[in-house]
Protein backbone atom coordinates (compact mmCIF):
# COMPACT_ATOMS: atom_id res chain seq x y z
CA UNK A 1 0.00 0.00 0.00
CA UNK A 2 1.46 3.28 -1.11
CA UNK A 3 1.20 6.49 0.89
CA UNK A 4 0.87 9.95 -0.58
CA UNK A 5 2.76 12.73 1.13
CA UNK A 6 0.65 15.78 1.92
CA UNK A 7 2.02 19.14 0.79
CA UNK A 8 3.34 21.29 3.57
CA UNK A 9 0.80 23.71 5.08
CA UNK A 10 1.58 27.34 4.44
CA UNK A 11 0.70 29.80 7.15
CA UNK A 12 -0.97 32.95 5.88
CA UNK A 13 0.02 36.21 7.52
CA UNK A 14 -2.50 37.49 10.01
CA UNK A 15 -4.53 40.36 8.65
CA UNK A 16 -5.51 43.28 10.77
CA UNK A 17 -9.21 43.37 11.63
CA UNK A 18 -11.14 45.91 9.60
CA UNK A 19 -12.13 48.96 11.54
CA UNK A 20 -15.87 49.46 11.69
CA UNK A 21 -16.87 52.95 10.81
CA UNK A 22 -19.12 54.67 13.27
CA UNK A 23 -21.72 56.91 11.75
CA UNK A 24 -22.07 57.83 8.08
CA UNK A 25 -19.14 57.45 5.73
CA UNK A 26 -17.17 60.51 4.78
CA UNK A 27 -18.89 62.21 1.86
CA UNK A 28 -22.04 60.11 2.27
CA UNK A 29 -24.04 61.91 4.98
CA UNK A 30 -27.29 60.14 4.08
CA UNK A 31 -25.78 56.63 4.16
CA UNK A 32 -27.17 54.73 7.15
CA UNK A 33 -25.55 51.45 8.06
CA UNK A 34 -27.88 50.29 10.86
CA UNK A 35 -31.58 49.95 11.48
CA UNK A 36 -31.32 52.26 14.51
CA UNK A 37 -29.79 55.03 12.38
CA UNK A 38 -32.44 54.64 9.71
CA UNK A 39 -35.29 54.83 12.26
CA UNK A 40 -33.88 57.70 14.32
CA UNK A 41 -36.17 60.67 14.88
CA UNK A 42 -33.52 63.10 13.65
CA UNK A 43 -30.96 61.01 11.76
CA UNK A 44 -28.60 63.75 10.60
CA UNK A 45 -26.49 66.20 12.57
CA UNK A 46 -27.89 69.06 10.49
CA UNK A 47 -31.45 68.20 11.52
CA UNK A 48 -30.52 68.02 15.18
CA UNK A 49 -28.68 71.35 15.09
CA UNK A 50 -31.44 73.15 13.16
CA UNK A 51 -34.22 71.81 15.41
CA UNK A 52 -32.28 72.71 18.57
CA UNK A 53 -31.66 76.26 17.34
CA UNK A 54 -35.31 76.62 16.30
CA UNK A 55 -36.55 75.47 19.71
CA UNK A 56 -34.17 77.89 21.45
CA UNK A 57 -35.58 80.66 19.25
CA UNK A 58 -39.15 79.72 20.19
CA UNK A 59 -38.27 79.74 23.88
CA UNK A 60 -36.57 83.12 23.52
CA UNK A 61 -39.53 84.86 21.83
CA UNK A 62 -41.13 86.21 25.06
CA UNK A 63 -37.78 87.68 26.09
CA UNK A 64 -37.54 89.87 22.98
CA UNK A 65 -39.91 92.35 24.63
CA UNK A 66 -38.29 95.31 26.44
CA UNK A 67 -38.24 94.95 30.21
CA UNK A 68 -38.37 91.15 30.34
CA UNK A 69 -34.75 90.86 31.57
CA UNK A 70 -34.04 93.15 34.49
CA UNK A 71 -35.64 96.56 34.47
CA UNK A 72 -35.33 97.39 30.78
CA UNK A 73 -33.25 94.66 29.17
CA UNK A 74 -34.29 92.13 26.53
CA UNK A 75 -32.81 89.64 24.12
CA UNK A 76 -31.94 90.92 20.63
CA UNK A 77 -34.45 89.73 18.08
CA UNK A 78 -37.76 90.52 16.35
CA UNK A 79 -39.48 92.24 19.27
CA UNK A 80 -42.85 92.40 17.47
CA UNK A 81 -43.21 88.64 18.11
CA UNK A 82 -43.10 89.37 21.86
CA UNK A 83 -46.05 91.77 21.71
CA UNK A 84 -49.25 90.65 23.39
CA UNK A 85 -51.13 90.26 20.08
CA UNK A 86 -48.49 88.05 18.49
CA UNK A 87 -47.98 85.98 21.63
CA UNK A 88 -51.71 85.27 21.73
CA UNK A 89 -51.52 84.30 18.07
CA UNK A 90 -48.59 81.95 18.79
CA UNK A 91 -50.46 80.39 21.73
CA UNK A 92 -53.42 79.72 19.42
CA UNK A 93 -51.00 78.28 16.88
CA UNK A 94 -49.60 75.84 19.45
CA UNK A 95 -53.07 74.72 20.51
CA UNK A 96 -54.22 74.22 16.93
CA UNK A 97 -51.02 72.30 16.18
CA UNK A 98 -51.85 69.85 18.99
CA UNK A 99 -55.36 69.31 17.64
CA UNK A 100 -54.11 68.97 14.06
CA UNK A 101 -51.55 66.34 15.10
CA UNK A 102 -54.42 64.23 16.41
CA UNK A 103 -56.39 64.55 13.18
CA UNK A 104 -53.25 63.76 11.18
CA UNK A 105 -52.83 60.50 13.12
CA UNK A 106 -56.40 59.46 12.31
CA UNK A 107 -56.68 60.75 8.74
CA UNK A 108 -53.07 61.03 7.59
CA UNK A 109 -51.66 57.83 9.08
CA UNK A 110 -54.69 55.56 9.50
CA UNK A 111 -56.58 56.89 6.46
CA UNK A 112 -59.88 57.45 8.33
CA UNK A 113 -61.58 60.61 7.07
CA UNK A 114 -63.11 62.49 9.99
CA UNK A 115 -65.19 65.65 10.16
CA UNK A 116 -65.99 65.22 13.84
CA UNK A 117 -62.84 66.72 15.36
CA UNK A 118 -64.77 69.67 16.80
CA UNK A 119 -67.01 67.26 18.74
CA UNK A 120 -64.07 65.69 20.59
CA UNK A 121 -62.54 69.10 21.22
CA UNK A 122 -65.80 70.19 22.84
CA UNK A 123 -65.83 67.04 25.00
CA UNK A 124 -62.32 67.85 26.17
CA UNK A 125 -63.23 71.48 26.86
CA UNK A 126 -66.31 70.67 28.94
CA UNK A 127 -64.45 67.88 30.75
CA UNK A 128 -61.91 70.49 31.80
CA UNK A 129 -64.74 72.81 32.86
CA UNK A 130 -66.49 70.19 34.99
CA UNK A 131 -63.37 68.92 36.73
CA UNK A 132 -61.44 72.20 36.91
CA UNK A 133 -63.97 74.98 37.48
CA UNK A 134 -64.98 75.80 41.06
CA UNK A 135 -68.44 74.68 42.25
CA UNK A 136 -71.27 77.09 41.48
CA UNK A 137 -74.44 77.35 39.40
CA UNK A 138 -72.77 75.14 36.79
CA UNK A 139 -71.12 71.79 37.45
CA UNK A 140 -67.59 72.11 38.76
CA UNK A 141 -65.30 70.22 41.11
CA UNK A 142 -62.40 72.68 41.36
CA UNK A 143 -59.65 70.08 40.89
CA UNK A 144 -56.06 71.11 39.98
CA UNK A 145 -54.67 71.18 36.46
CA UNK A 146 -52.71 67.95 36.84
CA UNK A 147 -56.11 66.23 37.19
CA UNK A 148 -58.40 68.03 34.75
CA UNK A 149 -55.96 68.41 31.84
CA UNK A 150 -55.14 64.68 31.48
CA UNK A 151 -58.83 63.86 31.97
CA UNK A 152 -59.64 66.30 29.15
CA UNK A 153 -57.74 63.92 26.88
CA UNK A 154 -58.64 60.59 28.49
CA UNK A 155 -62.43 61.01 28.50
CA UNK A 156 -62.61 61.96 24.76
CA UNK A 157 -60.31 58.99 24.07
CA UNK A 158 -62.72 56.66 25.90
CA UNK A 159 -65.62 58.19 24.00
CA UNK A 160 -63.68 57.67 20.76
CA UNK A 161 -63.27 53.98 21.62
CA UNK A 162 -67.02 53.69 22.24
CA UNK A 163 -67.86 55.39 18.93
CA UNK A 164 -65.21 53.53 16.92
CA UNK A 165 -67.18 50.25 16.51
CA UNK A 166 -69.85 52.15 14.61
CA UNK A 167 -67.42 54.31 12.65
CA UNK A 168 -65.04 51.55 11.54
CA UNK A 169 -67.82 49.60 9.85
CA UNK A 170 -67.82 52.17 7.04
CA UNK A 171 -65.06 53.90 5.12
CA UNK A 172 -64.40 56.78 2.77
CA UNK A 173 -67.27 59.20 2.21
CA UNK A 174 -69.59 57.20 4.47
CA UNK A 175 -67.16 57.52 7.37
CA UNK A 176 -66.97 61.28 6.80
CA UNK A 177 -70.79 61.49 6.99
CA UNK A 178 -70.85 59.45 10.21
CA UNK A 179 -68.31 61.72 11.90
CA UNK A 180 -70.12 64.77 10.54
CA UNK A 181 -73.18 63.56 12.42
CA UNK A 182 -71.17 63.75 15.65
CA UNK A 183 -70.79 67.51 15.19
CA UNK A 184 -74.53 68.00 14.74
CA UNK A 185 -75.31 65.77 17.74
CA UNK A 186 -72.77 67.72 19.75
CA UNK A 187 -74.29 71.08 18.82
CA UNK A 188 -77.67 69.86 20.08
CA UNK A 189 -76.21 68.50 23.30
CA UNK A 190 -74.12 71.57 24.11
CA UNK A 191 -77.15 73.85 23.69
CA UNK A 192 -79.37 71.78 25.97
CA UNK A 193 -76.92 70.64 28.66
CA UNK A 194 -76.91 74.16 30.05
CA UNK A 195 -75.96 72.95 33.55
CA UNK A 196 -72.58 72.04 32.00
CA UNK A 197 -72.18 74.40 29.04
CA UNK A 198 -74.02 77.47 30.34
CA UNK A 199 -76.39 77.56 27.37
CA UNK A 200 -76.28 79.37 24.04
CA UNK A 201 -76.66 82.89 25.34
CA UNK A 202 -73.98 83.17 28.00
CA UNK A 203 -71.79 80.08 27.75
CA UNK A 204 -69.49 79.38 30.67
CA UNK A 205 -66.06 80.23 31.99
CA UNK A 206 -63.27 77.68 32.13
CA UNK A 207 -60.58 76.96 34.73
CA UNK A 208 -57.51 79.16 34.74
CA UNK A 209 -54.06 77.78 34.04
CA UNK A 210 -52.94 77.53 37.66
CA UNK A 211 -50.83 74.85 39.31
CA UNK A 212 -51.93 73.64 42.76
CA UNK A 213 -51.23 70.51 44.77
CA UNK A 214 -54.94 70.18 45.46
CA UNK A 215 -57.45 72.94 46.33
CA UNK A 216 -55.42 75.38 48.41
CA UNK A 217 -56.10 79.12 48.21
CA UNK A 218 -52.81 80.29 46.72
CA UNK A 219 -51.57 78.48 43.58
CA UNK A 220 -47.95 77.48 43.23
CA UNK A 221 -47.83 79.00 39.75
CA UNK A 222 -50.46 81.00 37.92
CA UNK A 223 -50.65 82.03 34.27
CA UNK A 224 -53.14 84.83 34.94
CA UNK A 225 -50.79 87.27 36.70
CA UNK A 226 -47.41 88.80 35.91
CA UNK A 227 -44.50 87.53 37.96
CA UNK A 228 -40.73 87.72 38.25
CA UNK A 229 -38.66 84.56 37.95
CA UNK A 230 -35.26 84.24 39.60
CA UNK A 231 -35.42 87.95 40.40
CA UNK A 232 -34.49 88.84 36.81
CA UNK A 233 -37.04 87.51 34.29
CA UNK A 234 -40.27 89.51 34.15
CA UNK A 235 -43.04 87.36 32.64
CA UNK A 236 -46.46 88.54 31.54
CA UNK A 237 -49.48 86.19 31.76
CA UNK A 238 -49.51 85.70 27.99
CA UNK A 239 -45.78 84.92 27.94
CA UNK A 240 -46.17 82.26 30.65
CA UNK A 241 -49.14 80.73 28.83
CA UNK A 242 -47.08 80.69 25.63
CA UNK A 243 -44.20 78.80 27.27
CA UNK A 244 -46.60 76.31 28.85
CA UNK A 245 -48.36 75.59 25.55
CA UNK A 246 -44.98 75.40 23.78
CA UNK A 247 -43.78 72.67 26.16
CA UNK A 248 -46.99 70.68 25.68
CA UNK A 249 -46.87 71.10 21.89
CA UNK A 250 -43.24 69.94 21.71
CA UNK A 251 -43.91 66.85 23.86
CA UNK A 252 -47.02 65.85 21.92
CA UNK A 253 -45.23 66.48 18.62
CA UNK A 254 -42.42 64.14 19.65
CA UNK A 255 -44.99 61.51 20.64
CA UNK A 256 -46.76 61.85 17.28
CA UNK A 257 -43.46 61.68 15.40
CA UNK A 258 -42.30 58.66 17.38
CA UNK A 259 -45.65 56.90 16.82
CA UNK A 260 -44.85 56.52 13.13
CA UNK A 261 -41.82 54.37 14.00
CA UNK A 262 -43.70 51.96 16.25
CA UNK A 263 -45.56 48.78 15.38
CA UNK A 264 -48.84 50.64 15.92
CA UNK A 265 -47.84 53.44 13.55
CA UNK A 266 -46.83 50.99 10.83
CA UNK A 267 -50.16 49.21 11.31
CA UNK A 268 -51.94 52.56 10.82
CA UNK A 269 -50.13 53.15 7.54
CA UNK A 270 -50.76 49.61 6.29
CA UNK A 271 -54.50 50.02 6.92
CA UNK A 272 -54.39 53.36 5.12
CA UNK A 273 -52.57 52.02 2.06
CA UNK A 274 -54.40 48.70 1.62
CA UNK A 275 -56.64 47.47 4.41
CA UNK A 276 -57.39 44.04 2.88
CA UNK A 277 -53.71 43.29 2.35
CA UNK A 278 -52.94 44.49 5.88
CA UNK A 279 -55.48 42.05 7.33
CA UNK A 280 -53.98 39.23 5.28
CA UNK A 281 -50.57 40.11 6.78
CA UNK A 282 -52.00 39.85 10.29
CA UNK A 283 -53.00 43.42 11.13
CA UNK A 284 -56.23 43.56 13.14
CA UNK A 285 -58.20 46.21 11.23
CA UNK A 286 -60.86 46.75 13.90
CA UNK A 287 -58.35 47.12 16.73
CA UNK A 288 -56.04 49.36 14.70
CA UNK A 289 -58.80 51.76 13.67
CA UNK A 290 -60.11 51.87 17.24
CA UNK A 291 -56.67 52.78 18.58
CA UNK A 292 -56.38 55.50 15.91
CA UNK A 293 -59.72 56.98 16.99
CA UNK A 294 -58.66 56.89 20.65
CA UNK A 295 -55.30 58.62 20.09
CA UNK A 296 -56.82 61.23 17.79
CA UNK A 297 -59.60 61.94 20.31
CA UNK A 298 -57.02 62.31 23.10
CA UNK A 299 -55.15 64.99 21.15
CA UNK A 300 -58.42 66.72 20.25
CA UNK A 301 -59.56 66.76 23.88
CA UNK A 302 -56.29 68.30 25.09
CA UNK A 303 -56.48 70.95 22.35
CA UNK A 304 -60.12 71.73 23.14
CA UNK A 305 -59.39 72.14 26.87
CA UNK A 306 -56.41 74.42 26.21
CA UNK A 307 -58.33 76.49 23.66
CA UNK A 308 -61.32 77.01 25.96
CA UNK A 309 -59.08 77.81 28.91
CA UNK A 310 -57.07 80.29 26.87
CA UNK A 311 -60.16 82.05 25.53
CA UNK A 312 -61.69 82.05 29.00
CA UNK A 313 -65.36 81.92 28.04
CA UNK A 314 -67.01 80.15 25.12
CA UNK A 315 -70.52 79.41 23.88
CA UNK A 316 -71.67 75.99 22.57
CA UNK A 317 -71.89 77.29 18.99
CA UNK A 318 -68.12 77.63 18.84
CA UNK A 319 -67.68 73.86 18.47
CA UNK A 320 -69.21 73.68 15.00
CA UNK A 321 -68.48 72.23 11.58
CA UNK A 322 -66.35 75.23 10.60
CA UNK A 323 -63.86 74.33 13.35
CA UNK A 324 -63.55 70.80 11.96
CA UNK A 325 -63.06 72.18 8.45
CA UNK A 326 -60.23 74.38 9.73
CA UNK A 327 -58.36 71.31 10.92
CA UNK A 328 -59.02 69.53 7.63
CA UNK A 329 -57.56 72.59 5.89
CA UNK A 330 -54.49 72.46 8.16
CA UNK A 331 -53.50 68.89 7.31
CA UNK A 332 -54.36 69.23 3.60
CA UNK A 333 -52.50 72.52 3.12
CA UNK A 334 -49.55 71.46 5.28
CA UNK A 335 -49.15 67.93 3.99
CA UNK A 336 -51.35 65.04 5.07
CA UNK A 337 -49.59 62.15 6.78
CA UNK A 338 -46.53 64.14 7.89
CA UNK A 339 -45.80 65.77 11.25
CA UNK A 340 -43.74 68.53 9.66
CA UNK A 341 -46.53 69.29 7.20
CA UNK A 342 -49.07 69.43 10.03
CA UNK A 343 -46.97 72.03 11.87
CA UNK A 344 -46.48 74.03 8.66
CA UNK A 345 -50.21 73.91 7.93
CA UNK A 346 -51.05 75.06 11.47
CA UNK A 347 -48.73 78.05 11.14
CA UNK A 348 -50.15 78.89 7.72
CA UNK A 349 -53.83 78.67 8.71
CA UNK A 350 -53.42 80.57 11.98
CA UNK A 351 -51.09 83.34 10.79
CA UNK A 352 -52.74 83.83 7.37
CA UNK A 353 -55.85 85.68 8.74
CA UNK A 354 -53.59 88.09 10.62
CA UNK A 355 -51.53 88.76 7.49
CA UNK A 356 -54.69 89.19 5.38
CA UNK A 357 -56.09 91.66 7.91
CA UNK A 358 -52.84 93.64 8.12
CA UNK A 359 -52.47 93.77 4.34
CA UNK A 360 -56.11 94.85 3.96
CA UNK A 361 -55.65 97.69 6.44
CA UNK A 362 -52.43 98.70 4.72
CA UNK A 363 -54.19 98.70 1.34
CA UNK A 364 -57.02 100.79 2.78
CA UNK A 365 -54.60 103.40 4.11
CA UNK A 366 -52.75 103.53 0.76
CA UNK A 367 -56.04 104.01 -1.11
CA UNK A 368 -57.03 106.87 1.20
CA UNK A 369 -53.65 108.55 0.70
CA UNK A 370 -53.98 108.47 -3.10
CA UNK A 371 -51.23 108.07 -5.66
CA UNK A 372 -50.14 105.15 -7.81
CA UNK A 373 -50.91 102.53 -5.17
CA UNK A 374 -54.42 103.93 -4.77
CA UNK A 375 -55.08 103.35 -8.48
CA UNK A 376 -53.84 99.75 -8.25
CA UNK A 377 -55.54 98.80 -4.99
CA UNK A 378 -58.84 100.66 -5.34
CA UNK A 379 -60.64 97.76 -7.13
CA UNK A 380 -59.45 95.38 -4.37
CA UNK A 381 -60.09 97.35 -1.18
CA UNK A 382 -63.36 98.98 -0.11
CA UNK A 383 -62.96 102.15 1.95
CA UNK A 384 -66.60 103.11 2.57
CA UNK A 385 -70.26 102.49 1.87
CA UNK A 386 -70.12 103.90 -1.66
CA UNK A 387 -66.79 102.34 -2.65
CA UNK A 388 -66.99 98.80 -4.01
CA UNK A 389 -64.01 96.50 -3.51
CA UNK A 390 -63.15 92.86 -3.16
CA UNK A 391 -62.44 93.09 0.57
CA UNK A 392 -63.19 95.58 3.34
CA UNK A 393 -62.23 96.17 6.96
CA UNK A 394 -65.72 97.27 8.05
CA UNK A 395 -67.88 94.16 7.97
CA UNK A 396 -71.54 94.87 7.31
CA UNK A 397 -70.90 98.52 6.41
CA UNK A 398 -68.73 98.64 3.29
CA UNK A 399 -69.40 96.38 0.28
CA UNK A 400 -67.17 93.42 -0.46
CA UNK A 401 -65.97 90.46 1.56
CA UNK A 402 -65.00 90.80 5.18
CA UNK A 403 -61.60 89.55 6.28
CA UNK A 404 -63.14 86.38 7.76
CA UNK A 405 -65.09 85.68 4.57
CA UNK A 406 -61.98 86.24 2.47
CA UNK A 407 -60.07 83.78 4.67
CA UNK A 408 -62.73 81.12 4.03
CA UNK A 409 -62.43 81.72 0.29
CA UNK A 410 -58.65 81.42 0.52
CA UNK A 411 -58.91 78.18 2.54
CA UNK A 412 -61.24 76.64 -0.03
CA UNK A 413 -59.09 77.72 -2.97
CA UNK A 414 -55.91 76.42 -1.33
CA UNK A 415 -57.46 73.06 -0.48
CA UNK A 416 -58.54 72.61 -4.12
CA UNK A 417 -55.19 73.80 -5.45
CA UNK A 418 -53.09 71.57 -3.19
CA UNK A 419 -55.24 68.49 -3.79
CA UNK A 420 -54.87 68.92 -7.55
CA UNK A 421 -51.32 70.22 -7.97
CA UNK A 422 -49.43 69.31 -4.77
CA UNK A 423 -51.04 66.54 -2.66
CA UNK A 424 -48.21 66.77 -0.11
CA UNK A 425 -49.01 70.43 0.52
CA UNK A 426 -46.43 72.80 1.93
CA UNK A 427 -44.28 69.85 2.95
CA UNK A 428 -44.17 68.71 -0.68
CA UNK A 429 -43.05 72.18 -1.76
CA UNK A 430 -40.33 72.09 0.90
CA UNK A 431 -39.18 68.66 -0.40
CA UNK A 432 -38.93 70.02 -3.94
CA UNK A 433 -36.85 72.99 -2.78
CA UNK A 434 -34.61 70.81 -0.61
CA UNK A 435 -34.02 68.21 -3.33
CA UNK A 436 -33.28 70.92 -5.86
CA UNK A 437 -30.50 72.41 -3.77
CA UNK A 438 -29.16 68.99 -2.83
CA UNK A 439 -28.77 68.12 -6.52
CA UNK A 440 -27.63 71.53 -7.71
CA UNK A 441 -26.12 72.18 -10.24
CA UNK A 442 -27.30 68.84 -11.66
CA UNK A 443 -30.98 68.70 -12.59
CA UNK A 444 -31.28 64.93 -13.01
Amino acid sequence: MTTVDKPPRTELPESKPARRRKGPMLGRPLLRTSYEADMALFPSVTQRVVITLFLLFLVAIPFFAPGTIGESGSLPGPNFLASSDWLRLLVTLGIYAIGALGLNILTGLAGQVSLGHAFFMAVGAYTAAVFGSPPGPLWGLGLPIWVWLPLAGIIPAILGVLIAPTAVRVRGLYLAIVTLGLVFIGEYLWRNLDFITGGSQSGRSFPALEFRFWQEEEPLLTMTESSTWFGVLNMSPTAKTYLFVLVLAVLLTLLAKNLQRTRTGRAFMSIRDRDVAAEVMGVDEFRTKTVAFAISSFYAGIAGALLATFIGRTIPEQWNLLLSVEFIAIILIGGIGTVTGTLLGSAFVIILPRLVEDLTRLGESLVREGGVWATILDPLVSTGTGDWGLVNTSAGVAPGLSVDQLNLVIYGALIIAFLIFEPLGLYGIWLRIRNYWKGWPFTY
